[in-house]
């Protein structure tokens, strides 16, 4: 299985020899891939991610964002973080910027120009506020290929996650437009497609069994376009490495080394540099390697140039921006346990030196050297420096009746371990070696496609004290010098923002990464070689979130735009906060407060009630009753303290009820007939109930259910005018004489305000206009942190507010229809018709 792999390797090793000068005009990139959204709207609060795929051929992407909020990068510090509107990008982990206060370090955003410089490439994610228009064009000499993540988030801070029943807030729009351009053909390559791809071959050696002739095994040789044509001499070379025995003590023990080697070479005189030029190469690792090495050989006796080597994980190497470098021309340039993936290499000349001879002795202006790559890898199950320890593949094992998508547990593929439990023994896997105190004993294991938005998490006890140190990294082996997360019972990694190492104690090891990049992960067990007599388990698992939000809310997963990648976060209770709900964002003390004000203070609706009681209007006072006690049973739910129906089911009814209560007393003012009171509330229900049900939380609400009541107020008013003949004093024939019909018109408006003096007791009026004007004011000063404040408040105003308006009508008027001043009026126009009581 071991060989099958390096032959695939093999398969895949690819060097490219391009010139440095590029001449004339190279081909036109072609678009590759696309996306485009119209329009994302993010509440307060709100975020979302797109993933984005970058292919390895691309050759530069140009994303365009239009936002409805334009922040200038001076005024980002004067905003608090609930305000910030930004958009963030970073590579393989879908960004999280308010896990630490190193993503809300405001001299960490970025200006637009700045993606893909030398100062940012770094594990935090490149951010930049949102602006009205932003176009970023980045080519694939500043960004590597592969999956690259936007996050766009409306607000920022621990309360992000925090469960809000009121969120005010202005909701932001953000629409993206998305181009990925490459090369039109396979032959062209490189940042403006000016260059080309000639194929070659390769060869492979084994320490372990014997050499084979590889198909397909080959090497991309590529130059610049409109250049003079060169005549190469390619020769192959093929190395062995043979089995090393090594004994120790009276007691030795005998290991093979079984290495697999893959080399290329360029003999003498096929490679020449000029100065000034630099060649490029490329290196695909596809599986696990112990190292590579580049070596520059056959120099002639009078060249004293120095050959500079830089080497870039994914991405083009500059002079400025590389990972590893180094003199080849005196020694190799060795890069140990490298990454899965692309290696760019590129190599320049410097340092050129005159001769001694005569003037007329010409510059040695070109430098010509053979040169030699390898990689080296383990056989048969073994990994480390010498192929001495042992190397495990786990398997993944899906969850039955997962929470959240992709939750599952790893165990080694061998047989040794049950699926039944996601946790092994760990004695039984480990390396033995009797001539180092420590041995190292690896484990593998694959990130599926679509999970980056979950975590790792492994866990190791013991029944007594661990001696054990972890290392994990992505993508490679890792080691004491190389490795990207690390723990041990006294240190830990912990500087990173994407690790956790908790509840860890002398026997017990636990630790996450969050958001773990999808692909192939190592995780290395380093212990003494002596084995304990001790029972140590290990476990490994996919999860959803971090410590299960800590108690203190529930894990929910999404999707991103694309579609493509589920990522999982915290929806965290009304008293913390934060990525894992580890903030406590209320005091014990405070959350006791908040739910006595919240709870308590819809003990006001017991004035419109009794008033209503009294009246004997008891369609009113079931209203105001009913109302009181949904809210406090909602706001019980909503603080923790007891929940008798669902969330949903008491805010609609604690939304609904409010609302009816405000419209209702609007109707009741008007004096009209049961029948019409019937019609009118029965469409104020539905009207009400949609408002509920659609968008319970809305600031224009209160404006809607204000207006809704004047509404009904006025068409009562018109209904019982009418009903009455209010207006049998205006002529039925309009009379455009306007001196002759002023008076009508004055005796209209008096009798009008007499009408309402009559009806209503100002005082009590003005109180209910004052009182709802502090309702709808609590109402608009709603906010996350002060909410409990000002929603008891705005529960206080509207019921007293209702219970003034109701004091505001005088008896006289409330308890009589008004029929018999119908009647009286037609009194006065037919004698023979007997009067009514009154």
């Amino acid at each position: 299985m071991a060989e099958a792999r390096w032959a695939a390797a093999a398969a895949a090793l690819g060097v490219v020899w391009l010139w440095w000068e590029v001449v004339g005009c190279g081909a036109q990139p072609v678009v590759v891939g696309s996306y485009g959204q119209p329009r994302l709207w993010l509440k307060p609060y709100d975020w979302s991610y797109l993933r984005v795929e970058l292919p390895p051929s691309f050759s530069s992407v140009t994303m365009d964002f239009a936002t409805d909020r334009d922040i200038q990068r001076e005024h980002l510090k004067d905003l608090p973080r609930r305000d910030l509107a930004i958009i963030c990008l970073m590579n393989s982990n879908p960004p999280i910027p308010d896990i630490s206060d190193l993503f809300l370090d405001i001299s960490n955003f970025l200006v637009v120009g700045s993606f893909g410089s030398t100062n940012n490439q770094s594990n935090l994610a490149q951010c930049i506020p949102f602006q009205k228009n932003t176009t970023i064009v980045l080519r694939n000499d500043q960004i590597s290929p592969g999956i690259w993540y936007i996050g766009y988030f409306n607000g920022l801070g621990p309360a992000r996650t925090q469960s809000k029943m009121i969120s005010r807030g202005r909701a932001r729009s953000v629409s993206t437009s998305i181009t990925v351009e490459g090369c039109p053909t396979s032959a062209l390559w490189g940042p403006y497609c000016n260059q080309t791809i000639e194929m070659i071959s390769c060869s492979q050696s084994s320490g372990y069994n014997n050499s084979r002739n590889l198909m397909g095994l080959n090497i991309d040789k590529r130059k610049t376009l409109n250049t003079r044509e060169h005549t190469r001499r390619i020769n192959f070379l093929s190395q062995w490495n043979h089995l090393e025995e090594k004994g120790v003590g009276s007691n030795s023990t005998t290991y093979a080394r079984m290495d697999n080697l893959i080399t290329c070479a360029i003999s003498n005189g096929s490679l020449c540099l000029r100065q000034g030029d630099m060649k490029f190469y490329f290196l695909d690792v596809v599986d696990l390697a112990l190292q590579f090495e580049i070596t520059a050989t056959n120099f002639g006796l009078a060249q004293r140039s120095s050959l500079i080597c830089y080497l870039r994980y994914n991405a083009f190497p500059r002079r400025d921006l590389h990972d590893y470098s180094g003199d080849i021309s005196s020694a190799p340039l060795v890069l140990k346990l490298p990454n899965i993936g692309r290696w760019y290499i590129a190599i320049e000349t410097v340092n050129i030196t005159q001769t001694n001879s005569t003037a007329s002795t010409p510059l040695l202006d070109t430098t010509c050297f053979s040169l030699e790559w390898q990689v080296t890898g383990c056989l048969n199950g073994k990994a480390g420096t010498n192929c001495s320890y042992e190397a495990y593949v786990l398997q993944r094992v899906p969850k039955r009746s997962p929470s959240v998508p992709f939750e599952s547990y790893y165990v080694p593929s061998d047989g040794r371990a049950s699926l039944e439990y996601s946790h092994f023994s760990l004695e039984q896997f480990l390396s033995n070696s009797s001539f180092e105190p420590f041995a190292w004993t690896y484990f593998f294991l694959d990130i599926p496609q679509g999970s980056a938005g979950a975590l790792i998490h492994v866990q190791i006890k013991s029944d007594k004290e661990l001696n054990y140190e972890l290392y994990s990294k992505y993508g490679g082996l890792p080691s004491n010098e190389s490795w990207d997360y690390y723990a041990s019972r006294t240190s830990s990694s912990n500087g990173s923002v994407y690790f956790s190492l908790q509840n860890s104690t002398n026997s017990d090891m636990d630790l996450s990464i969050f958001y773990a990049k999808e692909g192939t992960w190592c995780f290395g067990v380093k212990h003494p070689s002596d084995k304990a007599n001790s029972q140590t388990y290990m476990s490994i698992s996919l999860q959803g979130c971090h410590k299960n939000c800590n108690q203190k809310g529930a894990c929910h997963s999404s999707i991103d735009e694309s579609g493509l990648t589920f990522y999982s976060f915290c929806t965290c209770d009304r008293d913390h906060g934060g990525f894992d709900c580890n903030d406590e964002l209320v005091s014990p003390n405070g959350h006791i407060w908040q739910s006595v004000f919240l709870i308590a203070s819809n003990g006001a609706a017991i004035l419109p009630a009794f008033w209503a009681l009294r009246q004997k209007a008891f369609a009113e006072w079931i209203l105001y009753t009913s109302s009181g006690i949904s809210s406090a049973l909602y706001h019980s739910c909503d603080v923790g303290t007891w929940c008798i129906l669902s969330f949903r089911v008491l805010q609609f009814l604690d939304f609904w009820l409010s609302f009816m209560a405000v419209v209702g007393t609007f109707i009741y003012m008007a004096t009209i007939d049961e029948s019409s009171k019937r019609a009118m509330h029965t469409a104020v229900f539905i009207l009400t109930a949609l408002l509920a049900a659609t968008g319970a939380t809305r600031s224009a609400n209160i404006g809607i259910v204000i207006a809704i009541g004047s509404l009904g107020l006025l068409i009562g008013w018109l209904l019982e005018f009418s009903t009455a003949r209010r207006f049998v004093c205006w002529p039925w024939r309009i009379n455009l004489n306007v001196p002759q019909s002023w008076p009508n018109l004055r005796s209209l408006f008096w009798n009008s305000l007499d009408l309402l003096n009559k009806r209503f007791r100002w005082f009590y009026l003005l109180l209910g206009f004052v009182t709802l004007a502090f309702a709808a004011t609590s109402w608009k000063l709603e906010s996350n942190r002060s909410y409990w404040v000002w929603h008891s408040l705005w529960h206080i105003t509207i019921y007293t507010s209702s219970f003034f308006f109701l004091c505001s009508m005088r008896i006289d008027t409330v308890n009589h229809s008004p029929e018999p001043s119908y009647e009286l009026t037609r009194q006065n126009s037919l004698p023979r018709s007997e009067p009514r009581e009154t």
